[in-house]
């Protein structure tokens, strides 16, 4: 029982919505209530929300639209979805589960069984967890190069908001997914996690970097993709660390290939890695750095408009081109509070 624990339950019948509610609220669980899908959706985002409770028919937006909508549209934290119906023949549970959802209760409900579904529900989302020991992972990296503020913040966001964008491309529908946007939020902030190995000379050296300099610096992709794969030898199956490993060890490589550090080119490239590539260049150029001031957002776009094909994969930059509006949105909302002055070229 958690009384920060949110739950939102969903069912056009009054009587159904107070008595699941009543019987929620007495463990302890914070209890939001909707009549139809609509609703439900509106409350979902206006409030964090980890487990859906929804009946199957209901008008407008039913039980599985609204699960399918939920898988769609909430990729920063997982919601735990559990569908409640009077349906109950194996295809039924089938056609349930393969919308969205993550559980399954037959009408009418029985109040211990929906209390150890929600507690397994909280078990999984629990697993969220993960994503602050990433994030932490990531500042402890961050933490040696105060100048960066709030670039975890930005690269997140914006490799989320392109992948969003490309998921809707023909070319990517059936390779990014809910799961792949979920998984890129959660895993770039660890794409420069080797840092932690590079020297303080080297790494807060004000101005441009000696050829003998960037050599040392270029391995935190080597470092970086040698942790993560640790950590994969011990769990092969965690599909995030693959992720991670991918982003960590390939975001400086370019579509042309002349980057580091295996000089990878085109789709060689992982994915992630290519997508992370473009969120961490355009900030790089809309931010200051111990080395370089700020370009504006418009020298950044036409920077990765020109290098399409180049340093960036083309269709990459398509999305890029189509959503350069919210990128300049999240400059500003994620602006760091302090910055300190002084040429991208020839750093990573």
């Amino acid at each position: 029982m958690n009384t920060r624990t949110s739950i939102l339950v969903v069912d056009d019948d009054d009587i159904a919505v107070e008595m699941i509610g009543s019987c929620l609220s007495r463990e302890g669980f914070q209890v939001f209530t909707a009549t139809d899908g609509r609703e439900a959706l509106e409350l979902l985002e206006q409030n964090d929300i980890q487990i859906v409770v929804t009946d199957w028919e209901m008008p407008a937006i039913n039980g599985l639209q609204l699960c399918r909508e939920i898988r769609h549209r909430f990729t920063e934290h997982y919601i735990y979805c559990i569908l409640l119906t009077s349906r109950g023949r194996n295809e039924e549970i089938v056609e349930g589960m393969a919308s969205g959802a993550d559980d399954f209760m037959v009408k009418p409900f029985n109040p211990p069984e929906l209390l150890a579904r929600i507690n397994a529900g909280l078990r999984l989302v629990g697993l969220e967890t993960r994503d602050l020991v990433i994030f932490a992972m990531a500042r402890l990296a961050e933490s040696r190069d105060t100048e960066t503020g709030q670039h975890l913040e930005r690269v997140r966001q914006y490799s989320r908001r392109l992948a969003q964008e490309m998921a809707q491309m023909p070319e990517f529908q059936d390779v990014i997914d809910g799961e792949f946007i979920r998984l890129i939020y959660q895993t770039s902030p660890l794409h420069d996690i080797g840092k932690v190995g590079i020297p303080d000379g080297v790494l807060l050296k004000p101005g441009k970097l000696t050829s003998d300099e960037f050599e040392v610096m270029k391995k935190h992709t080597i470092l970086g993709a040698d942790t993560l794969d640790a950590a994969l030898k011990k769990f092969p199956h965690a599909r995030f660390l693959r992720m991670a490993r991918d982003i960590a060890a390939s975001h400086h490589e370019k579509w042309n290939g002349d980057g580091y550090p295996q000089g990878l080119a085109g789709e060689e490239i992982p994915l992630a890695a290519r997508i992370v590539a473009v969120a961490d260049v355009y900030d790089a150029l809309t931010t200051r750095r111990i080395y370089k001031d700020a370009y504006s957002t418009e020298f950044a776009e036409k920077t990765i408009l020109e290098n399409a094909g180049k340093h960036f994969d083309p269709d990459i930059v398509t999305a890029f081109q189509r959503c350069m509006g919210d990128f300049v949105q999240l400059v500003e909302k994620y602006a760091d509070p302090i910055e300190v002055p002084i040429d991208y070229a020839g750093r990573p």
